[in-house]
């Protein structure tokens, strides 16, 4: 992990007692398996009553991170942007590493005989990993829907969704807020209208989540149209679903996904997925012998 120093710059007593809680954060939740956003350490600083919860706090830890990476004191690979990355083509400098590679790879739809199926929906690029981490384990699919989802991919998810004839139910994340809580509403109605048989329900963020973990607030924005029927049930308040600890929200998910599931026809496909793994891999190791074989050299 990188710690490389671009630029000398000294830092007061107080900002670096604050760049060390970052930096132990930071690798509290590397040894559970997640990499942090810059919103979720923030999130993380204020649970911890470190720093106040506002937009000052916010945009001042932004700036003390990024002097602090370019000065050597924290690792460039600690915090991730998971909004922005590069769409590359792979290469290999072996044909028997992409063979490799694709038995690693190799995967059987353990949904495939079940009754039912199902998906989670989250609304922010920042979480997507988070997401997808538990989605792997049951092999569940997730999309990341970046505010309020274009009429072409509501269109799309449900043309898709049609074609899947077995009971449909559709797991969505969201920041509880006035647009946050619509957005819920707003995916739906639109799968519905499109044609789309689907049960769908709101797991995170609800209001019994914010009484029981209690999230740090943030005030709600009255510019939002919809914010005075909000403010009328829920007060002034609203929070960000970035505010849960990773392992809350993939427990939240894990916990939706395993009612649904049939476990013994998952556990049966992925013995088979294994063995087919394993044949795989002993036929990537014999490429060698073959290609120096005198039948391939001619």
């Amino acid at each position: 992990m990188p710690k490389i120093e671009y630029v000398s710059k000294k830092f007061k007593d107080e900002k670096l007692e604050l760049i060390a809680k970052v930096n132990d954060i930071v690798d509290e939740y590397e040894r559970q398996g997640y990499s942090l956003t810059l919103r979720q350490v923030y999130y993380q600083l204020v649970a911890r009553d470190v720093i106040p919860n506002n937009e000052r706090s916010y945009k001042n830890l932004g700036v003390l991170i990024s002097d602090a990476r370019l000065a050597g004191v924290i690792d460039w690979d600690s915090i991730v942007d998971r909004t922005r990355f590069l769409r590359q083509r792979a290469h290999w400098d072996d044909p028997e590493d992409i063979l490799r590679s694709a038995a690693h790879s190799f995967s059987v739809d353990k949904w495939e005989d079940a009754n039912s199926y199902c998906e989670v929906w989250v609304e922010k690029d920042a979480l997507i990993d988070v997401v997808e981490q538990v989605c792997v384990t049951y092999d569940v699919n997730c999309l990341s829907c970046r505010g309020y989802v274009s009429q072409s991919t509501m269109w799309e998810s449900a043309r898709r969704l049609i074609d899947v004839d077995k009971d449909i139910t559709i797991f969505h994340l969201e920041d509880h807020d006035p647009s946050g809580k619509d957005m819920s509403r707003d995916i739906e109605d639109r799968l519905k209208l499109f044609g789309a048989n689907i049960s769908f329900e709101r797991i995170a963020l609800n209001f019994d989540q914010i009484e029981y973990y209690r999230p740090p607030p943030n005030p709600t924005k009255l510019t939002d149209s919809r914010s005075t029927g909000y403010v009328d049930e829920f007060g002034y308040e609203c929070w960000e679903l970035d505010a849960l600890e990773p392992r809350v929200i993939t427990d939240l998910i894990s916990n939706k996904i395993k009612p649904v599931m049939d476990e013994d026809l998952f556990e049966l496909h992925q013995k088979r997925e294994d063995l087919e793994k394993e044949r795989l891999k002993r036929f990537a190791s014999t490429y060698s012998d073959f290609a120096e074989s005198e039948e391939f050299a001619n």
